[in-house]
């Protein structure tokens, strides 16, 4: 692990997430942001974003973008916000308003030093 970064408590399921990340995994970072960008979901925005931050941190160490791979990338559940509607016979049903944990590391790919 050369980088990593975190997102927490992302608006959006776990599973519609991992949909998303399945995409990249174990991909060059120039070739997961080109396939992001070109990217129908909802979730893409966040995974984006955090991919970028993970860059932006790989480049504080002094690496260069090109070198970098994506080697573990994660999304588990966190909270849920609850909520409550109406329902039949004056009760309530529950409305789980979930959110998600991202986390991403990237790493050299072998063949590469520092």
């Amino acid at each position: 692990m050369i980088a990593k970064a975190e997102l927490k408590f992302v608006r959006g399921s776990a599973r519609k997430i991992r949909q998303v990340i399945d995409l990249i995994r174990n991909l060059d970072v120039a070739k997961a942001l080109a396939i992001l960008s070109n990217t129908n979901k909802k979730p893409k925005v966040a995974v984006e974003k955090l991919l970028k931050s993970a860059i932006s941190n790989a480049k504080n160490k002094g690496l260069k973008e090109d070198d970098l791979y994506i080697s573990k990338i994660v999304a588990d559940e966190a909270a849920r916000w609850k909520r409550y509607r109406p329902a039949a016979f004056g009760r309530a049903t529950e409305i789980l308003k979930r959110t998600s944990h991202i986390k991403i590391e990237l790493d050299l790919r072998s063949g590469f030093k520092k």
